[in-house]
């Protein structure tokens, strides 16, 4: 139960300013699930997820671990029409810190990681052949015995002082961006197998008028020369054009791989429908947020939450259960709320469910009176914070993604 010195900590706040629908312009940026550093973010978080299942599985409890430390360098490719090939595999370094000995029994953290990054990788891009484009190295040390205590006491303690941030409603652009990038990576690829799973969206709103510019890296082998990697380009345009327009009122524009120049013969082709196959690296938490979107309009948190503990690391928890709040306390509030604000605060060492702060700012639609909805939020916060123990097993299985 959260008691009253935790009701305490709970911040509600009304904030009088412009909602980013009004303001004139405004820019959001989503990595798709084949950008490099999506897939580091995939294969960290894969990783947290089998490890987490073992420990279970085998200890009855989580065991400490933070995989959010892994890096791809990219190989090199050679694409041409009808099928080039790759020269040199992707090296995928898996780095971080797992529980790897209890009371003298090794754990097979590497076995158990590695198999989990193949596994990923294997179910997720289908133009990748995984023994022959990469390559694998588990550097994955021995967790902090600070750290470890924080579990063997057998309490659920937070094992960092960090920040969460969440906001509600998405805006137009915001759901946009995101959707399109699903929806290519969902559905569209389903149409067309020459599409690869590399897929960037960057949307730009000016008053009433959204530009997406997405470049998605197609597969060289379907194709036997421009012409026909021309007409596909311009299919898969006007299916995006078709989606995207059916999200918003708003005016759209489409630019699909602008950086093709058909007059000097460049176009974005590859070998594995992937960037890191040559030139392209990836990093863990260098891409999207929890809610899967780059949003430099938005207050946002650096974490990096792939790969972390789903048990005491609160630079992942407090994240996702910031937009959770947000969420349902814009659903409580309905129309007289334009924007909400979620920001968390943890403290290392003190339980997860005791944040030093949770502040929640409400930017109120024209004339609406918030402060009716205090008490409701309130009690929102304080039911959350109760649940937040049961996150992790939203986190094993796989209902919640982080990037």
């Amino acid at each position: 139960m959260v008691d009253d010195s935790v009701i305490g900590r709970i911040a509600i706040q009304e904030v009088r300013r412009r909602p980013l629908k009004s303001l004139d312009t405004e820019i959001v940026e989503r990595k798709g699930l084949g950008h490099p550093d999506s897939v580091a973010d995939g294969i960290a978080e894969a990783i947290s997820r089998e490890l987490s299942k073992f420990y279970l599985r085998k200890y009855g409890r989580i065991l400490h671990h933070n995989v959010d430390k892994l890096l791809i360098v990219a190989g090199a490719a050679e694409p041409s029409w009808g099928g080039g090939r790759v020269l040199r595999p992707a090296k995928i370094f898996l780095a971080g810190r797992a529980t790897n000995d209890v009371n003298g029994e090794p754990v097979p953290v590497e076995e158990i990681s590695v198999r989990a990054a193949r596994t990923y990788l294997d179910e997720n891009f289908r133009h990748l052949d995984v023994d022959a484009h990469v390559e694998i190295f588990s550097e994955i040390g021995p967790g902090s015995v600070d750290l470890r205590a924080l579990f063997e006491k057998g309490k659920v303690l937070a094992n960092d002082t960090s920040i969460g941030v969440g906001y509600a409603p998405m805006t137009d652009l915001e759901r946009v961006v995101l959707e399109t990038e699903r929806f290519m990576n969902d559905q569209l690829r389903e149409d067309y197998p020459e599409l690869g799973e590399d897929i960037k969206v960057m949307g730009v709103r000016r008053g009433g008028r959204i530009d997406l510019t997405v470049a998605a890296a197609f597969v060289d082998r379907f194709f036997d020369g421009p012409r026909e990697y021309l007409a596909s380009k311009e299919n898969v345009l006007s299916e995006i054009r078709d989606f995207a327009s059916s999200l918003t009122n708003l005016k759209l524009d489409v630019k699909l791989n602008t950086a093709d120049d058909p007059r000097n013969g460049v176009f974005y082709i590859t070998v594995t429908g992937l960037s890191m196959e040559s030139g392209d690296d990836g990093m863990v938490g260098r891409g999207n947020r929890v809610n899967g979107l780059i949003t430099p309009y938005r207050p946002m948190s650096l974490e990096a939450a792939a790969g972390k503990n789903p048990v005491t690391h609160v630079g992942k928890l407090y994240n996702v259960l910031a937009f959770r709040i947000a969420q349902k306390a814009y659903e409580i509030m309905g129309t007289d709320a334009a924007e909400i604000y979620v920001k968390m605060v943890s403290r290392i060492g003190h339980p997860i469910s005791e944040p030093q702060i949770v502040s929640v700012e409400i930017v109120p639609e024209e004339g609406a009176d918030v402060k009716r909805y205090f008490s409701d939020i309130r009690d929102l916060v304080a039911e959350q914070l109760e649940k937040v123990y049961e996150l992790k097993f939203e986190f094993l299985e796989g209902r919640i993604s982080v990037f």
